[in-house]
């Protein structure tokens, strides 16, 4: 009897490792991609795959940056109690999580299509590789941006089989959340500035204060905003869409107000709160439009 809670103890270790929740910042814009694609329509087995894609994708890119960040994360105050730096998971387990969700990830590419299946381990090498930039370029956020911004495109890519004009309007909704999640990224990188700084990490706030830092991810989430509107013209979406834009844009005002220079104590509440609700209210919002607006034609 004593196996089970153990077991279950386990298996809650290595979802706290590769935060399942997360995942709210990236499967809803690619669901919305995938349903703009099929006009509302994904059979379900397209659908099940595109899901099962982001799910193992992430899996594996946050197993791997938790093993390859173990030392760093041990010696962060603010890290310290991860997974692996107070050994609830190893590092040879966070490695085979690594290597199983990877695999699954590919199979689940070749299945959708076989464009998808050539692409697959590149897409999984920049995954993979965003736990290393940090410790050459302060151009991490983009690259982590880019990681996630991927998913609408892959997700509208296995509904077409092939790149041609319709995959316009996906790229510019991939780059709109690479921009968004790198935004804040910038801000969640704030709370390392002095850590990263004397340990010899780059980032944008290391390397150019948090003010600044800040600045900049207003800029790259107006950016991000404009993506999202242009997503919806070229699509199109109708009034409705453009109305949850403007409630994403006040999310994000809101988002940048909770936070200061020397007062970062709501992070988390910027962090996951307002860009969780942000990626729902965009994924909603063109639901109703594709299903109840124009009825899913």
């Amino acid at each position: 009897m004593s196996s089970a809670p153990a077991a279950l103890s386990q298996v809650r270790a290595f979802g706290s490792l590769v935060r399942l929740s997360h995942s709210v910042f990236a499967l809803p814009f690619a669901l919305l991609s995938l349903l703009a694609a099929t006009n509302g329509r994904p059979s379900w087995r397209l659908l099940a795959l595109v899901v099962a894609a982001v799910v193992t994708a992430r899996t594996a890119a946050m197993a791997y940056n938790r093993f390859a960040d173990r030392a760093i994360d041990a010696a962060n105050p603010r890290t310290r109690d991860r997974e692996i730096p107070r050994g609830a998971v190893t590092p040879a387990a966070a490695l085979a999580l690594t290597a199983v969700a990877g695999a699954a990830f590919v199979a689940c590419c070749w299945l959708l299509a076989p464009i998808c299946g050539w692409l697959s381990l590149p897409t999984l090498l920049w995954l993979l590789g965003y736990s290393h930039v940090k410790r050459f370029s302060s151009l991490c956020h983009l690259w982590l941006g880019v990681a996630l911004g991927i998913s609408p495109l892959a997700a509208w890519l296995a509904a077409d089989g092939a790149f041609g004009e319709r995959t316009v309007a996906p790229s510019i909704l991939g780059l709109a959340v690479a921009c968004w999640v790198a935004g804040f990224d910038v801000l969640y990188a704030c709370q390392d500035e002095q850590f990263d700084r004397a340990h010899g990490l780059l980032s944008l706030p290391a390397r150019f204060g948090a003010a600044a830092s800040m600045r900049i991810a207003r800029g790259l989430h107006l950016l991000a905003l404009a993506g999202f509107v242009g997503f919806g013209l070229l699509v199109p979406f109708g009034w409705l869409y453009q109305v949850g834009i403007a409630v994403a844009a006040g999310l994000l005002v809101w988002q940048h107000r909770l936070l200061r220079p020397g007062d970062l104590s709501r992070i988390h509440t910027a962090f996951f709160t307002a860009n969780g609700i942000i990626a729902v209210v965009v994924f909603l919002v063109g639901c109703v439009d594709l299903y109840l607006l124009r009825g899913g034609r």
